[in-house]
């Protein structure tokens, strides 16, 4: 007799498409790893909004701590690993990716580890980009005084409205300025044609990326924020390369398939939800599959479109790198926020907003000086507050949570 829990379908549907995925990221890792063994190709590590298409054209291989931050949370290593960080001097109250990622190293312990050839990526040279946060260039200083090598970056202005060409002029030659001690480092000779190259690839990555994002407008939507969030992997690591186009050409294969036979994510889609902030990490699943059970799907979100980057222009690399960089989400004002999150609001037919509150990330909480309110006045959409944290889950309620989300679930069924 079969057992009948082997009968029931899922909550949610597994996308096929993770298998090539998996293969793609381990391929990208192993070279990383190669690299680390051999001391050829130099490493570079690289914020994950930073120059990495010259970086590539420079000839290294880039790596990116933030993208090891978000394994320490997805894997639940990093809330035992932060509080070594914070006991060599680094608050509780900063990026626990940093932290965690910190905490990585002083401990010698990474899920990493578990990869085939894996090898720890010393760096040759560190890159940073603060359009993100100031942290970024904080933590990018832990490691140069440890591993004594340069370290270089671009200082970009927040709080933008409008991106103006001096903002773009200011970025770029930073940008510029890092061309000739990037190429002392690998020997390479700078070669502004596989540079325009790099940059012609990412901008074709970007619009993939935008288009696997924007399936989910369809009604029922084929993927879900929490997969976006580990389908995502390619566009942060794989910019520069034609590996990740590859991946998304057959992800979107899979994702227009699933529209044209009305397969949705969920089962019995009735509510779409946008989430604002960093996902999680450490409850993608269960969070999920919560709501799902809610036959809620949350279908957009401000995080996974922080990686498309329509400005990318290979006739004008430098000062389009520039502006793409400058444009980002993060270092915006809240009225162009607010206006851009109108037009995402309209786009995926969203019927309610949840707010991500991340302690050690208040960049991208965007829920703490008003927003919400205003945002419901202007749209007529009802928002919720959840706490938490991007990596440390000892700021996260599961109880509290779950009930806030199903009274809240609740309240769009009335409505």
């Amino acid at each position: 007799m079969t057992d009948a829990k082997t009968e029931e379908k899922p909550l949610v549907r597994k996308i096929e498409s993770r298998r090539a995925m998996a293969k793609a990221m381990g391929e990208y890792f192993g070279e990383i790893f190669e690299a680390a063994r051999e001391g050829s190709p130099k490493i570079a590590w690289c914020t994950s909004v930073g120059p990495a298409e010259l970086l590539v054209a420079c000839g290294f291989r880039v790596y990116f701590p933030e993208n090891h931050g978000a394994m320490l949370g997805a894997t639940r290593m990093a809330t035992d690993l932060i509080p070594l960080a914070n006991a060599v001097g680094y608050s509780p109250e900063i990026c626990s990716y940093l932290t965690s990622d910190v905490g990585s190293f002083l401990k010698g312990e990474t899920p990493m580890a578990k990869m085939p050839g894996y090898e720890f990526p010393k760096p040759d040279v560190l890159i940073y980009n603060t359009n993100q946060c100031r942290d970024v260039k904080d933590w990018m200083s832990y490691y140069q005084k440890h591993f004594d090598v340069p370290m270089y970056g671009v200082n970009t202005p927040v709080n933008i409205t409008e991106v103006t060409e001096d903002h773009v002029d200011v970025a770029a030659k930073q940008i510029e300025a890092m061309v000739e001690p990037l190429c002392e480092i690998t020997g390479v000779k700078f070669d502004y044609d596989l540079f325009k190259e790099k940059v012609s690839l990412s901008r074709e990555l970007s619009e993939k990326w935008k288009t696997v994002l924007e399936t989910a407008s369809a009604v029922p939507s084929p993927i879900n924020f929490f997969d976006s969030t580990i389908h995502m992997g390619p566009a942060v690591v794989m910019r520069g390369s034609t590996r990740a186009i590859d991946y998304y050409n057959l992800l979107l294969e899979e994702l227009n398939t699933c529209i044209e036979t009305g397969t949705g994510s969920i089962e019995d889609e009735k509510y779409r939800i946008y989430w604002d902030g960093m996902p999680i990490w450490g409850k993608l699943k269960s969070h999920s599959e919560h709501f799902a059970s809610l036959k809620t799907c949350v279908v957009a979100s401000t995080y996974c479109n922080s990686w498309i980057f329509d400005a990318f222009d290979a006739d004008d690399p430098f000062k389009s790198m520039a502006r793409a960089y400058t444009e980002l989400f993060i270092v915006r004002s809240d009225a162009w926020k607010e206006t851009y999150m109108q037009r995402m609001f309209d786009l995926y037919k969203i019927d309610g907003i949840i707010y991500h509150d991340a302690k050690t990330c208040p960049a991208n909480s965007n829920n703490r000086y008003g927003m919400p309110d205003r945002l419901q006045k202007d749209s007529g959409l009802p928002y919720i507050i959840i706490q938490g944290d991007l990596n440390d889950m000892r700021c996260y309620s599961e109880e509290q949570t779950r009930t806030n989300i199903e009274a809240f679930i609740e309240q769009l069924a009335e409505k």
